[in-house]
């Protein structure tokens, strides 16, 4: 029954990953193409919890806290440049 319920976190985990990555193509100014960034940012950090739980083992966890720590630096960042230069 595990491996069925993984399938299917991986299956909508995908699902999410195609969205958000057409809403980085076709977002209408730079604050919706960071969220949508962002959003992938935080499916494959869910990937990555959901193979190491799969796994049964706790190898990649370290990546998850860099990958968070990153993803938010960034985003604070992004959301720094857009204030200073103004939404267009």
């Amino acid at each position: 029954m595990f491996d069925f319920s993984l399938y299917v976190t991986f299956g909508l985990l995908s699902v999410a990953a195609v969205l958000a990555a057409v809403r980085v193509v076709t977002a209408p100014s730079l604050a919706d193409r960071v969220i949508a960034l962002d959003l992938l940012v935080v499916v494959s950090m869910i990937a990555i919890a959901a193979d190491a739980a799969r796994r049964g083992s706790g190898d990649f966890l370290d990546v998850l806290v860099v990958i968070a720590l990153l993803g938010f630096v960034a985003t604070v960042s992004v959301a720094r440049f857009i204030e200073r230069r103004g939404a267009r």
